[in-house]
């Protein structure tokens, strides 16, 4: 099942259990349709899907920095300048990666009218 297809069912189904809160089980005197208020609900939900995005774009970016960051084993290394070299290395990868990050949360941003 789609996104969109579990976003309009569940939707379905917050709008009805709204809507049973407030006019009882048969919906009596109800003014409205189900599917006006599931749309609203479905609309909300969506908004969020984003969030979840940039959530799991969030998590990727902090095993790629714990990566970059750790300490590279001791007998791997044993000239200094091989040191330096790999440590200068591993901070034009974190640079990269920041300003990627960067530019993509910038997108999610402008994408939500949030600029």
């Amino acid at each position: 099942m789609s996104d969109n297809a579990q976003s309009g069912e569940s939707a379905s189904l917050l709008a009805e259990e709204i809507l049973r809160k407030i006019y009882g089980d048969d919906l009596k005197g109800c003014p409205v349709s189900l599917d006006s208020i599931a749309a609203i609900i479905g609309r909300g939900i969506n908004q969020r899907a984003p969030t979840n995005e940039l959530l799991a774009l969030y998590e990727k970016v902090m095993e790629a920095m714990q990566l970059l960051s750790a300490p590279p084993p001791a007998e791997k290394i044993a000239d200094p300048k091989e040191l330096q070299l790999l440590l200068s290395e591993r901070l034009d990868s974190i640079h990269a990666l920041i300003t990627k990050t960067m530019t993509t949360a910038g997108l999610f941003k402008m994408q939500n009218g949030k600029e």
